[in-house]
């Protein structure tokens, strides 16, 4: 239930905070983002927002301005974070000698531990798949803003695993997995359906280690 309305002043600044809760920023941002994910950018109103993070919408406006400055802080926030996180999973995988199947899971582990996470976790992926179904020019700028640096470092290191293939149809497949990936962690409950083996495994782990399998043999094949 949301909190009473916090009375107006001048909040110290501070830099955007993870946890849920964890200072009233940070409590803005997880609020924006559990709201965001369920009813769109369009679909939510700063009211909203600072009625489930109980503040006067006039402290969403000090902090972030307009609706989309909040929305594009909520979603750099945590799509920073795993960006981050595959670029050093990515350093790893070179120092040990990376195959591709290694990189491909060093790529997708981040966002299934995010699902895990919590429910805000849960949120981004849901507001990432709305985002990455929306053609407007903000959104993908957005988008080769927070993902470009780590994508494009990945799509490197498979031409180096890959040398035969052309860089460019090593990105178009890259392109593939991206969105194989972000449908099937948005819709697991939906392989179970297909499934009609009620002994067959459905469980995160392995259904991760047959994505990793299935899109590594997609992004060796040869060109046709």
């Amino acid at each position: 239930m949301p909190q009473p309305p916090r009375r107006r002043g001048r909040p110290k600044a501070g830099p955007p905070e993870m946890g849920d809760g964890a200072g009233l920023r940070g409590n803005i941002l997880d609020q924006a983002e559990l709201a965001f994910a369920a009813q769109g950018y369009a679909g939510t109103g700063l009211r909203e927002i600072a009625q489930r993070a109980g503040v006067d919408q006039a402290l969403l406006r000090y902090y972030f301005g307009s609706k989309q400055d909040l929305f594009d802080a909520v979603f750099t926030r945590r799509g920073g974070v795993l960006s981050d996180r595959r670029i050093a999973l990515l350093e790893a995988c070179l120092a040990q000698g990376p195959t591709v199947e290694t990189l491909v899971e060093a790529y997708l582990q981040p966002q299934w531990d995010m699902k895990h996470s919590g429910p805000n976790g849960q949120a981004f992926l849901q507001l990432q798949a709305r985002i990455h179904a929306e053609p407007e020019a903000h959104a993908l700028d957005l988008r080769r803003e927070v993902y470009d640096p780590s994508l494009k470092r990945y799509i490197a290191a498979l031409s180096a695993c890959l040398p035969d293939l052309p860089r460019s149809v090593l990105a178009t497949r890259m392109a593939f997995l991206v969105g194989a990936y972000l449908f099937i962690l948005n819709d697991l409950g939906r392989l179970s359906d297909l499934i009609e083996d009620g002994g067959a495994r459905t469980d995160d782990s392995h259904t991760l280690r047959e994505l990793v399998s299935f899109l590594s043999a997609g992004l060796k094949a040869p060109v046709n």
